[in-house]
C-alpha cells in the first residue's frame, strides 16, 4: 500500500509546484502570525513595451492550510495597477472586445487560476487590464481593473 501512495504523493507535489512565470516578485508583506503573506509581482506587458502591471494577491501559509484543512487552494482576491514605465510601443495586440490574456498563474492544484487580460478601448485610446479569477467549476466575480491611456505617450493600437 505504501508503495502505491509514495508515487501518488510525488505526482501531486509535482503538479502543485509553481510553473515559471513572466511576473517577477517585487514585494511580500506578512499579514498575520501564521505566515500568510500578500505577494506583489511586477508584470511587463509582453506586447506593449513601456507598460508594467503590479499584481497583489494573498498567499496562504502551510500552517494556515493545516488549520483550514484545504491544502490545494488560495483565495481568488487580487488587485492590479498598471502604469506607463517607459516609452510605450504597442505591438500586434488583439483588438477584439474579448481582449487577450497576457498572464495566468495557478491558484489551486486543478481548479483555479489568476489571469490578467488586456483589452484595447479604441474610443478612449486606452489599454484596460483586468485581473480576474478563473474557476473550472463555477465563475468568480472577484476582479480588479486598471487602465493605461495611450494618448500621453503618443502611441496608438489602431491602424
Amino acid at each position: 500500500m505504501q508503495r502505491r501512495i509514495a508515487p501518488l504523493l510525488c505526482t501531486l507535489a509535482a503538479l502543485a509546484a509553481p510553473l515559471p512565470s513572466l511576473a517577477e516578485e517585487v514585494g511580500k508583506v506578512g499579514v498575520d502570525w501564521i505566515g500568510n503573506d500578500i505577494v506583489i509581482e511586477a508584470l511587463a506587458d509582453p506586447k506593449v513595451a513601456g507598460v508594467t502591471c503590479h499584481i497583489a494577491y494573498f498567499d496562504r501559509s502551510t500552517l494556515d492550510r493545516l488549520v483550514q484543512g484545504n491544502w490545494f487552494e488560495d483565495p481568488s482576491n487580487s488587485s492590479i495597477a498598471c502604469r506607463q514605465t517607459g516609452p510605450i510601443t504597442v505591438g500586434d495586440i488583439d483588438r477584439s472586445p474579448q481582449g487577450e490574456e497576457i498572464f495566468t498563474e495557478g491558484r489551486s492544484l486543478f481548479f483555479k487560476s489568476l489571469a490578467v487580460t488586456r483589452i484595447y478601448d479604441a474610443t478612449s485610446n486606452s489599454l484596460i487590464y483586468l485581473a480576474h479569477a478563473r474557476e473550472l467549476t463555477e465563475g468568480s466575480a472577484k476582479m480588479s481593473i486598471s487602465t493605461v491611456p495611450l494618448w500621453q505617450s503618443g502611441a496608438t493600437a489602431g491602424p
